[in-house]
């Protein structure tokens, strides 16, 4: 499985969720940075959205498109939630 963060360079909200993802070790995932910045079509849909997460099962190789409909967009989490909740509310998504 692999976690997409879809952040911003300074954005302290993207630097958090990632931080406490990195930090958990529970559970089993891969996870990508997507910098908004880098393509339009990220921009234009997620500048004022981020921190932005989905969910996809499907390995791509590097610099390949995503297939349409191969990621799930997950809830935004809290930037409150602790790391322990982070992992409840992910395990619920990875599990299944």
């Amino acid at each position: 499985m692999r976690l997409i963060l879809y952040s911003k360079p300074g954005c302290h909200l993207c630097e958090g969720l990632q931080e406490k993802l990195e930090q958990i070790q529970n559970l089993s995932f891969e996870l990508e940075i997507r910098d908004i910045t880098t393509r339009e079509d990220w921009f234009t849909a997620y500048q004022y959205e981020v921190p932005v997460l989905y969910l996809s099962n499907r390995q791509v190789a590097k610099g390949a498109e995503e297939e349409k409909g191969s990621e799930k967009l997950l809830p935004r989490p809290s930037p409150r939630a602790s790391m322990q909740q982070l992992e409840q509310m992910l395990r619920k998504y990875l599990v299944n």
